[in-house]
């Protein structure tokens, strides 16, 4: 999963990037709005975490005019702003959630993953299809109750194949996924995070599950029903 961190102090920025990143995400971070927008024009993030006292505007009004735009990414505000009715505006504004700081890493890891699973309407933290079974909040997979041992990169390009199950992922996604701008990316880097987990899936008896279409993405077939 990728995000960006849309906060004016960088000392701070870089904490929580670099907290997030032990719990699994990709993390990219913006210094100012203006930033923030073109690093959404560049790649596709799976959630914001926004401070609202920014150096070039607002962004309580910069998230309120996103959500006029259509623009319905999780959005976490992560601000000092704790009074009762900043925190009413800023969930009235389309804030999916709202925490003031200081607030751990943790917490703010746990918020994510709930936030995250809204899209799929999802109760449980774990993704299940057929005997494979994904937990979104300890990053960890299962074939029928035996542990996959994957990568921070492998597991999560199996969440994103398992929550697009059936539907071809297109290679450029899977890179903005899974690589945030400050990563180093070979030519082949995709090619080898995908040879690994279908490796290790049919090592665990998931055969003809991760599929190659050509020219165009990779796909988690449905399993057998």
């Amino acid at each position: 999963m990728r995000l960006l961190i849309i906060e004016d102090n960088e000392r701070l920025a870089a904490l929580i990037a670099a907290g997030l990143a032990r719990q699994g995400y990709a993390c990219d971070s913006a210094a100012t709005l203006g930033e923030a927008e073109h690093c959404l024009a560049t790649a596709e993030f799976d959630a914001v975490i926004l401070d609202l006292g920014m150096p070039d505007g607002d962004g309580l009004a910069w998230l309120s005019q996103a959500r006029r735009r259509g623009r319905m990414m999780p959005a976490l505000i992560l601000t000092a702003r704790g009074a009762l009715g900043d925190r009413i505006a800023g969930l009235d504004a389309g804030a999916d959630d709202y925490l003031v700081k200081p607030a751990e890493v943790e917490e703010i890891a746990a918020r994510l993953r709930a936030l995250l699973r809204r899209p799929g309407n999802r109760a449980s933290t774990a993704m299940t299809s057929g005997a494979l079974t994904f937990d979104t909040a300890t990053r960890s997979a299962s074939v029928a109750g035996h542990s996959l041992d994957l990568s921070r990169r492998e597991a999560d390009l199996l969440e994103l194949l398992m929550r697009r199950e059936g539907s071809v992922v297109q290679r450029g996604t899977i890179e903005e996924a899974l690589y945030s701008f400050n990563d180093p990316v070979t030519p082949n880097a995709i090619e080898a995070v995908i040879s690994r987990l279908r490796r290790k899936l049919e090592d665990h008896g998931q055969t003809d599950r991760l599929h190659t279409v050509r020219g165009v993405g990779y796909m988690l077939a449905s399993a057998p029903r």
